[in-house]
Order: C-alpha cells, then sequence, then structure tokens
C-alpha cells in the first residue's frame, strides 16, 4: 500500500459536472440569450412596433369608452362601437368633406414652402454662406434615410395604409375585452409573479391612458386654435396649418418645430406683418399647451422629462424608423412605470418593511 496511493479522479473542465463548467456554461448562455434577443429586436422591429402602436391605441380607445362610462350606463361593447364611430366619423369630415380644399392648399402650401426655402437660400448666399435650397432637400433627404428599418416597411401608401389597418385592428380587438389578453400573458408567468404583473399592467394602462388623453386634448387646443387665430388675421390656409398643427402635435418637441416652420414660411409669404403675426400665433399656443395643457393632464401620470423624451425620440428614430419616432415617449413612460415598480418591490424586498410591502403590492 505504501507504494500506491489512492488519487480520487475528479471532473475536468471539458465534463459538465465541473461546478466550473455549470458556472461558466450559464454566464454564457446569459450573453447568448441577449445576443439571440438584440438580434430578433432587429429582424422583428416592425412587428413590434406595430404592437406597441396597436397597445396606445387600445389606451385611447380605452380611455374613451371609460370616460364615456361615467354618463352612459351601457355596456363596455356599445361604449367602444360610440367611441368608435366618433371618430370615423370625425375623420370623414376632415378628410372627404373638405378633402379638395385641403388638397388644393397642400399644393400650394409646397409651392410656397418651396419658394421661401429659395428665398432663405438666397438671403444665405448674401450673407457669404454657401448655401443653396438643393442643400435643404438633401439635409432633409438624409434625416429621412437615417430613420430605421420600419421607415421603408411604412414608407410607401400601401405599406402606410396596411401598417395602420393591422394596428387598428389589433387594437379594437384587444379594446373589447382587454382583462381577457392580460390574464392571457399572466396565464405565462409564475403564480408568484402574477400578482405584480398585474399591478404594472394596471399602472401602465393608467399611465398610457392619461398620457394619450393629454395628447389628444393638446391636439385639439393646437389644432383648432392655430386655425382661429391665423384666420383671423388673414394668414392664408389656415384651415390646413390648423390640422398639420394638430397632427404634429401627437410627436413631441419635434412636431411643433415642424408645424413651426411651416406657420412661419407660410405667414411670411403673405407679408413682413403676416409672418411675425404667424410667428406670434406659434408662440402663444405651444406656450398654452406647454405651460397649461401638458402640466394639467400628462405630466403629473408620466412626469418625462422633455431632453429625456428628445432623446428618446432621436434613439428610437434611429433605430425603428417613423413609428418609433412616434411612439418614443409611451415607450419610455412605460418603462419608467416598470422601472418604478421594479424599485418598489426590491426595496420591499430590501427592508421588509410592511408599509412599502403594502404599497408595493
Amino acid at each position: 500500500m505504501s507504494d500506491k496511493q489512492i488519487h480520487i479522479e475528479e471532473p475536468g473542465p471539458s465534463e459538465y459536472r465541473s461546478l466550473l463548467v455549470q458556472h461558466e456554461m450559464k454566464r454564457a448562455s446569459v450573453w447568448i440569450a441577449m445576443g439571440i434577443a438584440v438580434a430578433l429586436v432587429v429582424l422583428l422591429a416592425q412587428p413590434i412596433m406595430l404592437i406597441l402602436g396597436a397597445l396606445v391605441l387600445t389606451a385611447m380607445m380605452d380611455g374613451g369608452t371609460r370616460l364615456l362610462g361615467r354618463v352612459l350606463p351601457i355596456g363596455r361593447g356599445w361604449r367602444l362601437a360610440i367611441v368608435l364611430l366618433a371618430a370615423l366619423a370625425f375623420l370623414i369630415y376632415t378628410f372627404f368633406l373638405t378633402g379638395s380644399s385641403l388638397a388644393a392648399q397642400a399644393q400650394a402650401m409646397r409651392v410656397i414652402v418651396e419658394t421661401q426655402v429659395t428665398q432663405i437660400g438666397g438671403w444665405m448666399q448674401q450673407l457669404g454662406i454657401t448655401t443653396t435650397p438643393e442643400d435643404f432637400k438633401n439635409l432633409a433627404s438624409q434625416a429621412m434615410s437615417s430613420l430605421g428599418r420600419v421607415t421603408a416597411a411604412v414608407g410607401t401608401m400601401v405599406g402606410a395604409l396596411t401598417s395602420g389597418v393591422m394596428m387598428l385592428v389589433l387594437a379594437i380587438f384587444i379594446a373589447v375585452e382587454p382583462k381577457l389578453y392580460e390574464r392571457g400573458v399572466a396565464w405565462m408567468l409564475p403564480m408568484e409573479k402574477r400578482a405584480r404583473f398585474y399591478r404594472i399592467a394596471d399602472k401602465m394602462g393608467w399611465t398610457l391612458r392619461r398620457l394619450m388623453f393629454g395628447r389628444l386634448i393638446g391636439m385639439a387646443v393646437e389644432g383648432v386654435g392655430t386655425w382661429l387665430l391665423l384666420w383671423a388675421g388673414g394668414v392664408p390656409m389656415a384651415g390646413l396649418l390648423g390640422i398639420l398643427t394638430g397632427l404634429f402635435a401627437f410627436l413631441p418637441n419635434i412636431g411643433s418645430i415642424i408645424s413651426g416652420i411651416l406657420i412661419v414660411l407660410v405667414g411670411f409669404s403673405a407679408g413682413v406683418d403676416a409672418g411675425l403675426y404667424a410667428f406670434g400665433v406659434y408662440l402663444v399656443v405651444q406656450i398654452v399647451d406647454g405651460y397649461l395643457i401638458v402640466p394639467m393632464v400628462a405630466k403629473r401620470a408620466t412626469d418625462l422629462a422633455p431632453a429625456l423624451v428628445l432623446a428618446a425620440q432621436i434613439l428610437f428614430g434611429a433605430l425603428f424608423g417613423i413609428l418609433g419616432l412616434f411612439l418614443a415617449d409611451p415607450i419610455v413612460a412605460m418603462l419608467k412605470v416598470y422601472l418604478e415598480e421594479r424599485s418598489k418591490a426590491l426595496e420591499a424586498e430590501r427592508t421588509e418593511d410592511p408599509a412599502i410591502l403594502q404599497d408595493a403590492s
């Protein structure tokens, strides 16, 4: 026995029984899963954005249905139908009954904007700045081409119409009975995770409804206010500018800049006095919306810093295109809700404070 020593074999790095191998495999699987998730996000950018857009539309429909339920004690399906019919009637009145005049104004506006851009280019050349109108067109083309993969999918009229119909149909199905789909998602989670999921889902829904309600109020105030004030001041194309301002108001920060440029260019086409008046109208409308409507309706629910929203718009616009640009702040609002609820849960687990546990639950 003295010449022979007993040697106990241990699993080597090539065997999965090794604790080292198991640990490294777990670490590697995490990185592989993250890589697969990123690849799926890139490949499935369009359907992901369409689903998120449908959820935003669902929040708007659900908010209107809940609001209507305060005055009409009827079934949810009937209230949802009334909301959809009212929205359809508004679109028909806006774009079909006034379609011919708006189309003529849009064509005239295009000529006015091109003329104003040419004049600005000539004025800049007189100041020694070698800029031509073609530079502005190239800049706009580069800005559009810098948007993400989804832009190519919805960049045509057919693509945009198809995407809009898909989002609308999906949103209607979810809005008919949102709790059904919420329970379906919760069914795929472990039992101990479902209570927190329901809490986060309810908070996200409330936040989106509040955010979209504020957005719609802001769109109405900006659109109608711009139209009436420009019409009272004799600025041409007041109706079209009001509609465009209302539509662009759905896009925070960037939308107000685009509508402001159009208002000022069209205003100065009618003279210096009309241009200055149009600029004043733009400032008044933005101040009313930014300092009265948004803080009163939406900011209390989301409290998103303007710089954060603008940064998210730049990032999501580059990654996911036009839909990402429009859905940037709803996505950030939902992420904020999740992080806040996650922080409450972690704090409750760390402190085991009954008050915090009750608040988190």
